[in-house]
């Protein structure tokens, strides 16, 4: 349980650095940011796996890259269905894709580091 919480803690926490650093994304208060890391978490789980199946091949073909477009789509979902919650164009869901990437690995390690026993 608290390793659920603490998770939610370092999602909500990417969305308002991504929100703070990118002028095309946009997120109207703390609860909206929770909100986006549930529902972002939950197409996370539920449909970027189907999406990352049923879109294999282009992905093989583009080494990759290819899933970087099924998270800025995804992104771009999320902020149709969140109220507060939004995204100018799908370059800057592409770039908030990247920096909440960036952000959630880096607040990971912190959170790992803390995690250990002398």
């Amino acid at each position: 349980m608290m390793s659920l919480i603490a998770h939610l803690f370092v999602n909500t926490l990417a969305v308002l650095t991504g929100a703070y650093l990118l002028r095309g994304v946009h997120v109207d208060k703390l609860l909206t940011a929770v909100v986006v890391a549930i529902v972002l978490g939950l197409v996370n789980v539920v449909i970027k796996p189907l999406l990352v199946l049923i879109t294999l091949p282009i992905s093989i073909l583009s080494l990759g890259l290819f899933l970087f477009v099924i998270n800025a789509a995804l992104i771009m979902l999320v902020a149709w269905w969140v109220p507060g919650f939004s995204v100018d164009s799908f370059w800057w869901a592409l770039a908030y894709s990247l920096v909440l990437t960036v952000v959630s690995a880096f607040l990971n390690s912190l959170k790992k580091m803390g995690n250990r026993t002398p």
